[in-house]
């Protein structure tokens, strides 16, 4: 009998999806972020510039407006929601970029992980680099401008899942893309999502829109957490029927990312890009 066939020879199988492999890389993802405080501090330093720089546009004008006065924080609540949604993208697409930039993604593609575990692990670590930056941020907004993010209680929650599920479609479509065509894709990881930006009412209502651009508009589901959140703040209204919608729209569009991923990396691994890892 051949030694490769016998049963102590024989490779131990595994399951089809391991918690132990994802949480193995997102423990490696955490070990770069303790090692490098400049990492750490990126984190906050921008979502923090960005608030104070939009808090302090704010207060001045309440004071030449009475309409700003009224609406009271729901600026500063649309850049820190707007920050959770590029954040986290950019959570997500800094770990898979990690592997791209070290060289390391065919090593990755020789051992058991994964793509869905892999996947799994950049999700984690979206959330992971989203709390290290949100929390101090949010407590800053507290601080300067009396601005309670997490006194929106449950609301919160509905507006978090949402806008992660939006992230991580787009990361996930983002990463096949660079998997497949090498890093002269690149930039799609720091400019996607700001796609969004005018599309989504972060800072204006649907109403604003031109009316054919309106329909884009409500296709797209961070929409409905920022229209939510300005009713929320305006109006002291929480529409439950805007959260599901946004919740159906981003269970098709997380699905179709999962699947563009799986798809691109497949390409890419069959086409050699993986390995070939220039621009």
């Amino acid at each position: 009998m051949d030694a490769s066939t016998r049963p102590d020879f024989a490779a131990p199988p595994y399951r089809s999806v391991s918690p132990a492999r994802t949480g193995a890389m997102v423990l490696r993802y955490l070990y770069l972020l303790k090692g490098s405080w400049p990492r750490v501090v990126d984190l906050v330093y921008w979502p923090t510039v960005q608030m104070l720089m939009w808090g302090f546009l704010q207060l001045y004008l309440s004071d030449k407006s009475g309409y700003f006065a009224q609406i009271g924080g729901t600026f500063i609540g649309a850049i820190l929601l707007w920050d959770i949604l590029f954040r986290s993208q950019l959570g997500f697409s800094i770990s898979f970029m990690e592997e791209m930039w070290s060289r390391n993604m065919g090593h990755l593609m020789v051992t058991p992980l994964r793509p869905s575990e892999f996947a799994a692990a950049l999700m984690a670590m979206s959330v992971i680099r989203l709390a290290i930056g949100l929390v101090p941020v949010s407590i800053m907004a507290v601080a300067f401008f009396g601005f309670n993010l997490w006194g929106l209680g449950l609301a919160l929650v509905a507006f978090f899942v949402n806008l992660f599920l939006t992230s991580w479609a787009i990361g996930l479509a983002v990463s096949g893309l660079i998997l497949r065509y090498g890093l002269g894709a690149e930039g799609l990881a720091w400019s996607a999502t700001f796609l969004l930006l005018p599309l989504t009412a972060v800072y204006y209502p649907v109403s604003v829109l031109p009316e054919w651009l309106q329909w884009i508009s409500l296709a797209l589901a961070p929409t409905y957490v920022f229209e939510g959140m300005r009713a929320l703040m305006i109006d002291h209204t929480f529409h439950a029927g805007m959260m599901v919608k946004a919740l159906a729209l981003n269970l098709l569009y997380f699905g179709l990312g999962f699947f563009a991923f799986l798809r691109l990396f497949d390409a890419g691994r069959r086409a050699g890009s993986i390995l070939q890892l220039g621009e």
